[in-house]
């Protein structure tokens, strides 16, 4: 008889800094010290080890702890892990919206770690990374719950008025939908291989012949999914802080649900039409995909009737971010061996955007 599977264990929240993503933490050490008022006791920094893109890191100086980002080494698409966007979008956003962590300082000075960072305060809570972690396991309905909270968390975000903290200029919402499928169609081109580049042509001319009229405007989030959320372990039905605002602009809020559905398991998922998500996701109890748009539609009182267009779309761009994060592994400018395996994907994910347009809507 085989040995029987083990069970999936939550991945550590932080862990040493991983080989080639030091920085210059002399310099670094030096700057902070001068710069944030209780920057006082012992230096140390640990990373952040579950994102895929930015480097993010713990830094604290004794029992002081802040979380620092900065974009990750090597060439960098046009406007992607803008730095200076984040500490704007989160320098405002605390002050209105509870669920946004404070950004506390912003460096553009390249001589300190070679790049724009900015820190932040750090939040004490768990992420759900494919597995309810043991701190939440006793609650009833908990893998539901925490589906709902997320959702409900975006509608919220969405209720925001961006001039009710100063972030009325964090982006050009007229015309944002255009922008957005010529802007990746344009990534896509700058990136493109052999294998795979005749569907995602296709795929964005007709994402472009089909574009829907805008829902509206509001502050977008613009990489929404479940593990950029974090929760209060006693609390699954509330989302307590939400990442990786790198991208937050201003435009069609329906972007974000899009998004949230290109990443969101379903029953109907086949082993080779499924979106991305961590391993075990589809184990958690969540709720369906047509639960979540439902949901959605109920607390924001958004028309949700050609969401299918966004969820293909968000499709469509997590194919390009794949072959980017593929290409700049294959240039040797990222030493992390699983972008090293993000180009097998880009297929099946470009492949689902073209099913998503040619499949029904969620009516």
């Amino acid at each position: 008889m085989g040995e029987s599977p083990q069970p999936l264990e939550a991945p550590p929240e932080v862990a040493p800094v991983r080989a080639g993503e030091d920085l210059d933490w002399v310099t670094l050490e030096g700057y902070l010290r001068a710069n944030i008022d209780d920057a006082e006791g012992e230096f140390s920094v640990l990373q952040f080890p579950n994102g895929s893109a930015n480097l993010t890191y713990l830094i604290q100086f004794g029992a002081k702890r802040y979380v620092l980002r900065r974009p990750p080494f090597g060439q960098l698409a046009p406007g992607a892990h803008d730095m200076a966007r984040e500490y704007k979008a989160l320098s405002n956003l605390w002050t209105v919206f509870s669920k946004a962590p404070r950004a506390y300082l912003l460096c553009r000075d390249h001589d300190i770690v070679g790049s724009d960072f900015f820190v932040m305060e750090y939040r004490a809570g768990e992420v759900v990374w494919g597995v309810i972690p043991e701190s939440m396991k006793h609650h009833e309905h908990v893998g539901r719950r925490v589906g709902l909270a997320v959702i409900d968390a975006l509608a919220e975000l969405h209720s925001v008025d961006p001039a009710s903290c100063n972030l009325s200029d964090l982006g050009k919402p007229d015309g944002y939908v255009a922008r957005q499928v010529s802007g990746w169609r344009k990534r896509w081109e700058a990136v493109a291989t052999e294998e795979n580049d005749a569907m995602m042509t296709e795929v964005g001319e007709r994402l472009e012949a089909s574009m829907p009229t805008s829902s509206g405007v509001s502050i977008l989030h613009n990489d929404y999914k479940i593990d950029n959320c974090q929760f209060d372990p006693s609390n699954p039905d509330e989302v307590k802080s939400i990442f990786d605002w790198d991208m937050a602009t201003l435009g069609d809020p329906l972007m974000d649900l899009g998004t949230v559905l290109n990443y969101w398991p379903d029953p109907s998922d086949t082993e080779d039409n499924k979106p991305i998500y961590p391993e075990g996701t589809d184990t958690l109890g969540l709720p369906t995909r047509a639960e979540v748009v439902t949901r959605y539609g109920e607390r924001s009182g958004r028309d949700i009737n050609e969401v299918s267009w966004y969820e293909a779309f968000a499709s469509f761009k997590t194919a390009v971010i794949l072959q980017q994060l593929y290409i700049r592994f294959v240039r040797g400018e990222s030493t992390d061996p699983r972008m090293g395996e993000r180009g097998a994907k880009v297929g099946p994910v470009g492949g689902r955007a073209l099913g998503i347009l040619d499949g029904p809507n969620y009516q």
